[in-house]
């Protein structure tokens, strides 16, 4: 593992150095706000222009000055006060940690909670996110994913639009603001994942291509040109984004990264760029003392990327699948237009259950061939699944959540769904009470032709679905304003089940085996899915919408009930479901509409305690 400090690293009070890969310029100068004479970087013969500079202090603001002139930002920037197409300044990482001991989570300990730094609070800060994590914990949530953060154009962005992947969003708080929530999870037991972005950069304030070839035409991706990790040059390019990497390792403290798109990381060479990634992560993470995880978000249900180097993989250590919500969201909601042409049966999400993903190299009527690769030999906990993300809510042209789109029997349903399947749970932040505003789409661009052009792109989006209305203005800021949480509501009414229900449900997957194999079994008809885990736990969950009569398969023993959501306390409409089932290999139940059950297994027959 080498790492080279790209951007400007503070030596010594006084004294800085500068490094800049910019292998297509003769001369790269250092151009200090308020100084007259530029100074001027050494460069080699990998391109790189690097100097030492005595008298620049921690704030001092720069461009770098190129061979032709032209002034920009520093592409390693730690740090953009005032924006995009502003200067850079310098900034000392050092940090007063107080996470000493701190090893992290195994992966198997991992329940996640995707939040929004913007819209997770009415101050949109990393700082007003602290106040909350003592309840996060409370609740059963291990790890916050926090979705981007690299500095993109104004104060309004999902963060995928970022720009300077080295710099922390200024409006959240900047590089301080994002290693004290970091420690502050620490302290409080909570692992932090980031979401990074190494598919490609937002469209305004990109000034890579100016510095050398970050970016080919050899491939295309849905934003454009694809960034070059295996032409000419893709060595720098390789190495600035796991320069990146290690960053918030080493200097921010972050336990994981979640890769977004990385089927938007195209690379043909003999050592992928995803798998050198996690050689160099993991081999940083054994030198700090932590556990330190890649999660790739991937829609190619290809086991590749969890699978060990010397098995032909990457070497990630999970992958999310949306497999098992495109199932439950079809069953609950009937939506089959777009990407939901694939789901619709009990089946599918029997299917998705046992081994991680509905289609595992078969056909997909949607994409109009065969789709996926069996996942043989994978631990369950390789597999990251959710109900709701940001994706599946805000890619909704309304971004509706979904408690809006379905009754609360079903909302309940769903809830069991996620957290008791066999795979790592992501909880989308508000769904565990059942937040009642959207998650809509949403950006501040600068340039009045790009807003438009992204207005027309999300109205071309939503042509292959049956979803009616006007599409929000992303531009707008009451479009914004609307997706702000309120997380008053856990409180009251239902949302305070909802809370509660999440809670139990965490602590029930505790006690119980999180990831032990299933044996499944579906009555399509009836819309029921029956799954029992390791001989000690059993549970139902009906999808139809009536209650039902039902004679099922159940291992010969005592079944004692450990949750049932029809149930008065969770504002069910009233089980018939018996407290203990003495099964001499079937058991007669009465299954209310949109409901589940979990119980778990008292004694064996003839063979005393399980």
């Amino acid at each position: 593992m080498s790492r080279r400090r790209l951007g400007a690293t503070p030596v010594d009070g006084e004294r800085c150095h500068f490094s800049v890969w910019a292998p297509e310029q003769a001369r790269v100068e250092l151009r200090i706000l308020g100084e007259s004479h530029p100074k001027t970087l050494a460069r080699d013969d990998l391109g790189y222009h690097q100097a030492v500079f005595e008298g620049v202090p921690p704030g001092t603001r720069y461009f770098y000055r190129l061979t032709d002139g032209a002034e920009r930002p520093d592409p390693a920037s730690r740090y953009q006060p005032e924006g995009v197409h502003d200067a850079s300044e310098v900034v000392d990482l050092d940090y007063a940690w107080t996470d000493q001991g701190w090893t992290g989570y195994p992966i198997s300990s991992y329940v996640i909670y995707e939040l929004h730094v913007g819209t997770f609070s009415s101050e949109g800060t990393f700082d007003a996110v602290v106040g909350y994590l003592d309840r996060l914990r409370e609740l059963g949530i291990t790890v916050i994913e926090i979705m981007p953060v690299a500095q993109f154009p104004g104060s309004r962005n999902w963060g995928y639009d970022g720009v300077f992947p080295f710099a922390v969003q200024a409006s959240y708080g900047g590089p301080r603001g994002l290693q004290r929530l970091v420690d502050a999870c620490h302290r409080c037991g909570l692992a932090v994942v980031l979401d990074v972005v190494y598919n490609h950069l937002g469209p305004e304030g990109n000034i890579l291509g100016d510095y050398g070839p970050y970016f080919t035409d050899v491939y295309r991706t849905p934003w454009g040109a694809a960034i070059n990790f295996d032409g000419p040059e893709s060595e720098g390019v390789r190495r600035f984004f796991i320069e990146n990497a290690l960053q918030w390792i080493a200097d921010f403290h972050i336990d994981g990264l979640r890769l977004d798109a990385v089927h938007a990381i195209l690379d043909r060479s003999a050592r992928p760029f995803l798998e050198e990634l996690a050689a160099e992560v993991h081999a940083l993470g054994e030198v700090l003392g932590r556990r330190v995880a890649l999660m790739a978000e991937s829609d190619l249900n290809d086991p590749r990327l969890v699978r060990g180097a010397a098995l032909g993989g990457y070497d990630l250590d999970s992958m999310w699948c949306d497999d098992l919500h495109h199932a439950t969201h079809v069953l609950l909601t009937g939506e089959t237009s777009g990407y939901y042409l694939d789901f619709g049966l009990v089946e599918h999400l029997a299917l998705a259950w046992e081994r991680g993903m509905t289609y595992a190299g078969e056909y997909s009527r949607y994409r109009r061939r065969r789709h996926g690769r069996p996942m043989a030999n994978l631990e369950r906990h390789q597999i990251v699944v959710s109900v709701q993300n940001h994706d599946q809510i805000g890619n909704r042209m309304l971004g509706e959540r979904l408690g809006a789109l379905v009754d609360f029997e079903s909302e309940k349903l769903a809830a069991g769904i996620l957290l008791m399947s066999p795979f790592v749970p992501l909880v989308f932040m508000g769904q565990e009470y059942g937040e009642t505003a959207p998650f809509l789409y949403f950006v501040s661009h600068g340039d009045p032709e790009l807003s438009e052009a992204v207005r027309e792109g999300r109205r071309d989006e939503f042509r292959s679905f049956d979803w009616k209305g006007e599409v929000p203005d992303p531009q707008s800021e009451e479009v914004f304003q609307r997706s702000v949480l309120n997380h008053e509501l856990r409180f009251h009414g239902h949302h305070a089940v909802v809370h509660e229900l999440y809670r139990e449900l965490l602590a029930l997957r505790r006690r119980f085996p999180a990831y032990g194999m299933d044996d499944t079994t579906c009555f399509e008809g009836r819309k029921v899915l029956l799954t029992q885990r390791d001989r000690r736990v059993w549970m139902v969950f009906h999808f139809g919408k009536e209650r039902i009569p039902l004679v099922v398969p159940l291992p010969k023993g005592r079944w004692v009930k450990a949750f049932d959501s029809s149930e008065a306390k969770w504002r069910g409409p009233g089980s018939e479901l018996p407290e203990t089932l003495d099964s001499k290999g079937e058991a007669e139940l009465s299954l209310p509409g949109r409901s589940f059950a979990v119980y778990r297994r008292e004694k064996l027959p003839d063979q005393g305690e399980a």
